[in-house]
């Protein structure tokens, strides 16, 4: 009975390390009161990039990243033509970007990325969406993305 109970509890704890998400390993999440300097700092960088991103759809200037703060792919899509076709969307349905509220950071063991998680706070209500900054091992951004929120990562 007692190695039941013992396998039990492993197992329950090497399920709750590690995920799979999309086929990608992902480990537990960590929220702001668990997260340590390094990631604080790449923490600070993402919310900074991301919100430069979002702050576009309310003053129409965008300033390109740099090689930095971004990797070839993410400069090459965020062109000016990109970010406004974006912007012109998301103040239609939620009005003006006010803020980031950072939620939690993930880290992607498939890749050594870490995925921060922030709620997009708009002058509606109703807007209910969350932005995903992905920073690589080299302290840039490899993808910025705005998805519907969910509180669940996915």
């Amino acid at each position: 009975m007692k190695k039941v109970i013992i396998i039990c509890c492993l197992l329950a704890f090497i399920g709750c390390k590690t995920k799979n998400v999309n086929g990608k390993q992902i480990g537990k999440s960590v929220d702001a009161n668990e997260i340590n300097k390094l990631d604080e700092a790449q923490k600070n960088k993402a919310y900074e990039l991301g919100k430069r991103v979002l702050m576009t759809c309310n003053d129409i200037k965008f300033k390109p990243f740099t090689q930095s703060e971004a990797t070839d792919k993410v400069i090459a899509k965020s062109t000016p033509e990109n970010i406004k076709q974006i912007c012109v969307k998301y103040s239609l349905k939620y009005g003006l970007f006010k803020d980031l509220e950072f939620v939690e950071m993930v880290p992607n063991m498939t890749d050594n990325t870490n995925i921060y998680r922030f709620k997009a706070l708009f002058e509606y209500a109703k807007a209910n969406k969350e932005l995903r900054v992905t920073m690589n091992t080299e302290n840039k951004a490899s993808a910025i993305s705005t998805k519907d929120w969910k509180d669940e990562f996915e």
